[in-house]
């Protein structure tokens, strides 16, 4: 079993920034693909950023792109999503998650299969 435990969020004005980290319980995490998703109230859950096993390639959803940064430290076994320049409609849940992959490509919710527990992320004035 692999465990991902989240940590960061919070509520933040439009414009601002914030950093969620994803500490993974063990060191094999690091042959694993990571990403990040978010769930809306009432949405489905969405792609945000995913990474390589290597941090070779990254991924983002075009609604981030530019603004969010996903980044690995393999030796700390931890993710990161660095969260610039927010806006009201990146409120939701967010959630890290470990691929079945290594390859970055792979964005689905059903190409991950372990999940963290979620933190909210409130942007708003």
């Amino acid at each position: 079993q692999l465990q991902l435990v989240q940590s960061g969020g919070g509520l933040v004005q439009p414009g601002g920034s914030l950093r969620l980290s994803c500490a993974a319980s063990r060191r094999t995490s690091s042959s694993r693909a990571m990403g990040w998703f978010r769930q809306a109230p009432g949405k489905e859950r969405e792609f945000v950023a995913t990474i390589g096993a290597y941090a070779v390639s990254t991924y983002y959803a075009d609604s981030v792109k530019g603004r969010f940064t996903i980044s690995r430290d393999n030796a700390k076994n931890t993710v990161y999503l660095q969260m610039n320049s927010l806006k009201p409609e990146d409120t939701a849940v967010y959630y890290c998650a470990a691929s079945k992959y290594a390859s970055a490509g792979y964005r689905r919710p059903s190409d991950f299969d372990y999940w963290g527990q979620g933190t909210q992320v409130t942007v708003s004035s």
